[in-house]
C-alpha cells in the first residue's frame, strides 16, 4: 500500500538551541521511500548522519523566536503485517551479532527486574512468537490506555504500577518482557494509518524465528500500514527532537493518507 504522511510543528526557543531531530525514514526491508519533503522556516544550515541504530538524523540549531518545521513523505509499505505464531525461539548462539544489543536492559526498559512477571504472563506458551504474542495481548487486555499518567521519565515498572499509560509505554513493557525472556526487542516509532487518535506512534519489534516481527499492543489485531522513522532500545533512542537548551513545543498535526486505492 503506499501512503502519504506529514507531521507539522512549530517550537519556540528563548535563544538558539542545538538540536537533533529523527523525522526522516528510511528504506530497507520493511518499506520504500518514494518521495519526500523537509522544510524549516526559517531555513538554517543543517548536517546529516546516520546513528548507531541506522536512523536518520538532523542536526541544526533552533534560532532564537519561533519556528516551523515540516516533514511530508510518500510510502510503499505493507498492508498487512507478517504474523507465524509457530515461529520459535531463537537461540542466543544463533542470534544475528546486530541484535544482541536489543537483549541488554536500558533505561525505560529495566528486563532484569521484570523475568519473574514476564513468565507468570507467558504461562505455558511456546518459547518464541507465542510468547511474545501473549505479552502483547496481555498489555491490550489489562493496561488501560490513558494520557497523563505517564511523563518522559515513566519506566516499564512504573507503567505497570500505574496500570495505565500511552503507546510508548505499553512498547516499554513489551520490550522489556520479551528481553526478560531472552528474546530481542526493539521499540519503534513512526506513523501507523487509520491511527485514532491520529499522532506520532510507538509499538515494538521481537526477533523469533530467525527475524523481526511487529507487535502492537495498543492495537485488539495485528495491522499493517506502517511507516518506520527510527528503532532503538527505548524512547530515548527515538526521540523526534532531542535539545540541548531550552525549548518550547507548539501546536503539532500528523496526517496519514492511502493513495493507492481508487476514488
Amino acid at each position: 500500500m503506499r501512503l502519504h504522511a506529514e507531521c507539522k510543528m512549530t517550537v519556540s526557543a528563548a535563544e538558539d538551541c542545538p538540536l537533533v531531530a529523527m523525522m526522516r525514514p528510511c528504506s530497507g526491508e520493511a518499506q520504500w521511500l518514494v518521495s519526500e519533503v523537509y522544510e524549516m522556516r526559517p531555513w538554517v544550515p543543517s548536517t546529516e548522519y546516520v546513528d548507531a541504530y541506522g536512523n536518520l538524523c538532523q542536526r541544526f540549531t533552533v534560532p532564537q523566536g519561533e519556528m516551523r518545521i515540516e516533514v511530508g513523505m510518500v510510502i510503499e509499505t505493507d498492508e498487512h503485517i507478517a504474523v507465524e505464531p509457530d515461529a520459535p525461539l531463537t537461540p542466543i548462539a544463533e542470534l544475528p551479532t546486530d541484535t544482541l544489543v536489543y537483549l541488554l536492559q536500558s533505561r525505560y526498559c529495566p528486563s532484569d527486574k521484570m523475568e519473574a512477571r514476564a513468565r507468570e504472563i507467558v504461562a505455558d506458551a511456546a518459547p518464541g512468537y507465542a510468547q511474545v504474542e501473549a505479552i502483547r495481548r496481555w498489555i491490550h487486555e489489562n493496561l488501560e490506555y490513558r494520557y497523563g499518567v505517564s511523563d518522559g521519565s515513566t519506566d516499564a515498572l512504573e507503567t505497570l504500577d500505574h496500570g495505565a499509560g500511552v503507546c510508548r509505554d505499553f512498547a516499554h513493557i513489551g520490550c522489556a518482557m520479551c528481553r526478560a525472556l531472552r528474546i530481542p526487542a526493539r521499540m519503534v516509532v513512526g506513523y501507523l494509518h487509520e491511527l485514532d487518535p491520529m499522532d506520532m506512534h510507538a509499538w515494538f519489534e521481537a526477533f523469533v524465528g530467525g527475524r523481526w516481527y511487529t507487535f502492537d499492543a495498543t492495537q485488539d489485531r495485528p495491522r499493517g500500514g506502517r511507516i518506520v522513522v527510527a528503532y532503538g532500545r527505548d524512547a530515548a533512542d527515538v526521540a523526534f527532537l532531542s535539545n540541548y537548551g531550552p525549548l518550547e513545543m507548539g501546536e503539532m498535526k500528523v496526517e496519514v493518507h492511502r493513495l493507492d486505492l481508487a476514488p
